[in-house]
């Protein structure tokens, strides 16, 4: 029986997600199927875990699984896991969310771990409906996500997330954004774009943010790609904050040859301050032309 009922009022607010978790006796179709490839290895973490019962049923299995639930299993995880599954999370939140739960992913798994994400391919229809036994505004829609599908049918699709730089490409292979180095961590990664240590920082924290595509100016990416650029900075800004505790940042991308750019993939700069790690700090990007800075 269909659960919700459709409402004309579009709500912004996506309070009521956690009402979608479903209660079951027995495990789920992802699990089912990542428990029969064996690939549920090392230590595993259900994130969006809902009531737990995979957790519980995988657990009695032998399987070394704990589970995040923002409403349900609070105590946010510590460490970085070797497999993380996710399953039926994004489809109940709206794009802002989804991207902010990728980028959490990209956080907890090892560098050469793996993420198996869960999505629903039966929906009908898009949007905030009234849940018929909560009688509360719950949202869903179809997600479709650039990463390796490993199954599909009607119902669901599963994907497989690999730290980009733990894949092997064969496209653009002079430039070092489009294939870096594997063993360097990646501090973050949603599904447009990645953030990773500077190799020659300036400061503390000094971070690159790059997107996956390959190309050379900023101004040719779409509205969408530079979006993604600025979700992310704004994301790893908390993780430096947190990490280096700095006073500023400058944030700079260098356009051209003509304004220093020396790689030709786009990357944007984020350079964390600290105070006295310059003798007058006044005039902060204006320095790109030293002689100009002071006003």
């Amino acid at each position: 029986m269909n659960t919700y009922k459709q409402t004309d009022t579009m709500n912004s607010q996506n309070n009521y997600s956690h009402l979608t978790a479903k209660e079951r006796e027995t495990l789920s179709f992802p699990a089912r199927f990542l428990l029969n490839k064996k690939l549920l290895k090392g230590e595993v973490l259900d994130f969006g875990c809902g009531f737990g019962k995979d957790v519980e049923l995988l657990s009695a299995r032998g399987i070394d699984i704990t589970g995040y639930d923002k409403h349900y299993f609070p105590r946010y995880p510590k460490k970085r896991f070797d497999t993380i599954i996710c399953f039926y999370v994004l489809n109940v939140l709206l794009p802002e969310e989804q991207a902010s739960v990728l980028l959490e992913l990209s956080r907890l798994i090892k560098p050469d771990g793996k993420v198996y994400i869960a999505v629903r391919r039966d929906l009908q229809y898009e949007g905030f409906r009234t849940h018929k036994l909560h009688q509360k505004k719950t949202y869903q829609c179809n997600v479709v996500l650039k990463f390796k599908s490993v199954f599909r049918n009607e119902n669901c699709e599963i994907y497989e997330y690999r730290h980009y730089n733990q894949i092997a490409r064969k496209s653009n292979p002079s430039c070092p954004f489009c294939n870096t180095e594997p063993e360097r961590i990646l501090i973050a990664e949603s599904a447009t774009a990645y953030a990773v240590l500077d190799k020659f920082p300036v400061s503390k924290g000094h971070t690159l943010i790059i997107p996956k595509k390959h190309c050379a100016d900023y101004f040719d990416l779409t509205f969408k790609e530079q979006s993604a650029c600025m979700f992310m900075m704004n994301f790893v800004k908390k993780i430096l904050m947190k990490e280096f505790k700095p006073e500023g940042f400058n944030v700079g991308i260098n356009i051209g040859e003509s304004a220093g750019q020396t790689v030709p993939h786009v990357h944007m700069h984020l350079i964390p301050r600290y105070k006295g790690d310059v003798k007058e700090p006044r005039g902060g990007v204006r320095g790109v032309i030293p002689e100009k800075r002071d006003y």
